[in-house]
């Protein structure tokens, strides 16, 4: 028996040592918010957190996270009060098909609770891993960089908001061009 310790909480698992995490996941309790795809670490679906590092659990043995803390997607939201990152993909429209962004979610999270200002070159390399099969790259590069925003706020949305509306109204007194606008938004 292993005990494995998911989203705060404890599961008291008899493994045989041969299940991957996602399978533990899926089959065993029915947390099915990761999602499963290649199965050979290609496509990053199945991301989750493990002690605070995005990591594929399609090739993590389950037997090997003992005493480990995971989290899945499940376990970021606050009853109904969903976490920044998730609010952020929401807000910005980077969910389309819906199939990655678990795992996307997942490997950002893990980038913002380290840097929550990280900068576009960052965001690409903690999202390598992630494919994305609609494209929807740009809303997502906006939603991470946003929900790094409120983190780094304490969660505060409202801050966040009005600190990116001085900063639009600074910006627009000075009289500058819409390019130069995107540029300073990207840093």
């Amino acid at each position: 028996m292993k005990k494995l310790t998911i989203n705060n909480k404890e599961y008291l698992l008899d493994l045989k040592g041969h299940e991957t995490l996602l399978e533990v996941l899926r089959d065993k309790l029915s947390l099915t918010g990761t999602k499963t795809a290649c199965e050979e670490s290609e496509c990053g679906t199945c991301t989750v957190e493990i002690n605070g590092k995005a990591v594929l659990s399609c090739i993590t043995l389950a037997a090997d996270i003992e005493g480990e803390a995971v989290t899945t997607i499940e376990g970021l939201a606050d009853g109904d009060k969903l976490h920044p990152v998730q609010q952020a993909y929401v807000d910005y429209g980077a969910v389309q098909c819906g199939f990655c962004i678990p795992g996307m979610i997942m490997s950002s999270k893990a980038l913002l609770d380290k840097n929550p200002s990280p900068t576009q070159e960052e965001i690409e390399y903690a999202l390598d891993g992630n494919i994305c099969r609609c494209a929807g790259y740009p809303k997502i590069f906006d939603a991470v960089r946003k929900a790094g925003e409120v983190m780094k706020n304490g969660g505060n949305l409202e801050q966040a908001v009005v600190a990116a509306q001085d900063k639009f109204k600074s910006t627009m007194a000075k009289g500058i061009t819409y390019e130069d606008f995107l540029k300073m938004k990207q840093t």
